[in-house]
């Protein structure tokens, strides 16, 4: 292994009869499978060994039985590795012989950690590895992984900051500097220029707090501009939800910074379609609020009128990211793209239908169950749901186009997906990805996900435009 690295990470299988040991050129064989039978090692999924070793230690991570073998199973072992890595500087390892992307996402994703505002600094042997050789790379597949890496990284570091320091205005910001920085193009609307323009989701959603609302609009063109597709992607940036008016019960309320998962992981796949250089127009619509109940807030009972003029009825203001949404979606419509695609940390529905890990994915039949497939077969669970026709009878309002909630208790995730779909242009190929479990995991870290933000669906969106772009 190279002079400079501390250890050697080697993937193990689980064979019929014992250990099963991928044959490589950077280590023994034969004397590192005699150290991990002497140890117990099995090779069963996730599981580590570390065998000590002159040069540095050898840190074996079991993968499962050879035949079940899949990308998402060596990404999972990947991040498993990698946090085992504390205290090291460099590692090398041949994970990426058996699949180099999954391996780099796995042992970066996996690594990743957010430190926030603490102060105290991390004692050397709790710290992150610095540094993995992947030994016997392609490069530039190694590139891709790398910048979806970060790209999920960036994501998981916007949900991860604290709304004292993440709040509309400063998230423009942000998202302003990050864009620019890699030669995108931005328009920002304050609060002045949203009531101007009739942005009226948006501003009613926003007034209730001291700290105005913002809509931010990311391009990026490709060189080969003429025959490339467009695609309007749509995110959700509420930066904290009380609830409003219809305020939220205290209990976990401080989860709520992750309310703008959705932005989140639209700046940063717009980023990485950039620096990836993929074939398709891309255009960020990321509405900004934050949902304070205050003498100037919106009310259950209020109708308001949309970018587009239709309206909505009031029923709860803690249906409040459906109500940006329609704002973005109207005005992203209008660009008339040939896909849309729209996600959000939108309804505790979802986590009732299909738990913490899966997105429920709604929209135009076709486009849906392409992007529910693109999501499962990059390790972020997703399922096709429908939108049913009942909805709209749901849905209707006695005063208003429609209304903003359901008030029975019956599919919350599809009526939100109903809602947001009437806004959506005419002929546009669009779904609307409902992320209100898989963006922030409340229990411990698994595989290559670690505790609070994940950063779903990145990937998704990632696949879904190399997808379109390769059409």
């Amino acid at each position: 292994m190279p002079q400079d690295a501390e250890a050697l990470v080697v993937p193990v299988f689980q064979g019929e009869d014992g250990l099963d040991l991928p044959e490589s050129e950077f280590f023994d064989g034969a004397t590192v499978r005699a150290a991990l039978d002497m140890l117990g090692a099995t090779g069963a999924a996730e599981e580590v060994t570390k065998v000590p070793a002159s040069t540095g230690p050898i840190v074996a991570v079991g993968v499962g039985k050879r035949d079940d073998m899949d990308a998402e199973k060596l990404r999972r072992a990947a991040g498993v590795a990698a946090r085992s890595l504390t205290g090291l500087k460099v590692v090398a390892t041949t994970l990426g012989e058996l699949g180099l992307a999954a391996a780099v996402e796995g042992i970066a994703l996996g690594a990743y950690t957010y430190r926030g505002l603490k102060t105290a600094d991390v004692p050397e042997d709790q710290q992150p590895v610095k540094k993995v050789v992947f030994l016997g790379k392609d490069q530039a597949l190694f590139d891709a992984a790398v910048i979806t890496a970060e790209a999920v990284a960036f994501a998981r570091d916007l949900v991860n900051a604290p709304s004292s320091h993440l709040f509309p205005e400063s998230y423009a910001a942000i998202a302003t500097s990050a864009a620019e920085d890699n030669g995108l193009t931005v328009e920002v609307l304050d609060d002045a220029a949203l009531a101007e323009q009739g942005f009226g989701g948006i501003v009613a959603v926003g007034q209730g707090s001291t700290r105005g609302p913002r809509l931010v609009r990311i391009s990026y063109a490709p060189e080969q501009l003429d025959d490339a597709p467009t695609v309007a992607l749509v995110g959700k940036g509420i930066t904290f939800d009380t609830g409003g008016v219809s305020i939220k019960p205290a209990a976990n309320m401080d989860q709520m910074i992750s309310d703008m998962g959705g932005s989140a992981a639209v700046l940063a796949t717009i980023i990485a379609a950039a620096r990836l250089k993929l074939n398709v127009k891309v255009t960020a619509t990321i509405p900004m609020a934050e949902n304070m109940p205050g003498g100037n807030s919106y009310r259950p009972g209020d109708v308001i009128t949309h970018y587009g003029g239709t309206t909505s009825e009031i029923l709860n203001t803690d249906a409040e990211g459906r109500l940006i949404l329609a704002d973005a979606i109207a005005r992203a419509s209008e660009d008339n793209p040939d896909y849309l695609i729209e996600t959000a940390t939108l309804t505790g529905a979802q986590m009732v239908a299909l738990g913490l890990r899966t997105a429920g994915v709604m929209g135009s039949d076709a486009f849906r169950d392409r992007v529910a497939e693109t999501g499962r077969s990059v390790g972020e669970q997703a399922w096709a749901m429908p939108i049913p026709e009942e909805m709209s009878t749901a849905m209707s309002s006695p005063v208003a186009d429609l209304r903003n909630a359901d008030p029975s208790r019956w599919g919350g995730m599809l009526s939100a997906g109903y809602y947001l779909g009437n806004f959506v242009g005419e002929g546009i190929e669009w779904v609307h990805i409902d992320i209100a479990g898989p963006s922030f995991n409340t229990g411990g870290a698994h595989g290559y996900t670690p505790a609070r933000a994940t950063g779903a669906p990145v990937r998704t969106l990632i696949a879904v435009l190399e997808g379109i772009a390769g059409e």
